[in-house]
């Protein structure tokens, strides 16, 4: 009946130490992302925490972008995007234009829920995956229009509880954008 106890017990170990080490590769997989974040990201406004709910899991976390928003009439532009294993998992942007132009904003996916208005700046919305703001920046020296935008990924999230998360994570963006783009300065 299949030889001595050790024949029988090498393959059952063997069996045993490779599903060990498939559990253990699995487990080494589902690293939470938002610990390869630096503790400050995307123009130094979010904190790694701020931005974990959107990260999921992965190996490689990257962050793109500028170290600020400092816009200008040179510099209109700054984005910043976070990318776990090559996927967008947060995109924030601020936007400069002179002032009296408006920003446009297409209509949302109509298999989506609708936007719903966000009482920051002049105009604001959320929706499930984003939220943007508008605002008139009038100053001494300088005035112009400007636009800040966020979404991400929220595969990771409760259902229904990503417009509260970017609603906050919008008013700390503003606070911080109009300091960094001196708007009303």
């Amino acid at each position: 009946m299949g030889g001595t106890p050790s024949s029988r017990t090498s393959p059952l170990l063997a069996v045993t130490l490779v599903v060990a080490a498939v559990v253990t590769g699995c487990a080494e997989e589902k690293k939470a992302a938002a610990q390869q974040l630096p503790e400050r990201t995307c123009f130094g406004v979010f904190t790694r925490s701020d931005l974990e709910p959107l990260m999921g899991y992965g190996e490689t976390v990257k962050v793109s972008g500028p170290a600020d928003a400092r816009l200008t009439p040179e510099r209109p532009a700054a984005t910043c995007n976070v990318d776990v294993d090559g996927r967008g998992r947060v995109l924030v942007a601020a936007t400069r234009q002179p002032l009296g132009q408006n920003f446009f904003w297409p209509p949302t996916d109509q298999n989506q829920p609708a936007p719903e208005p966000l009482p920051l700046g002049d105009k604001g919305i959320v929706w499930n995956t984003g939220a943007r703001v508008a605002l008139t920046c009038k100053g001494t020296e300088d005035s112009f229009e400007l636009e800040l935008a966020l979404s991400g990924s929220v595969e990771h999230m409760k259902p229904g509880t990503s417009r509260g998360l970017f609603t906050s994570l919008m008013a700390k963006y503003l606070e911080s954008a109009k300091q960094q783009t001196q708007c009303g300065v």
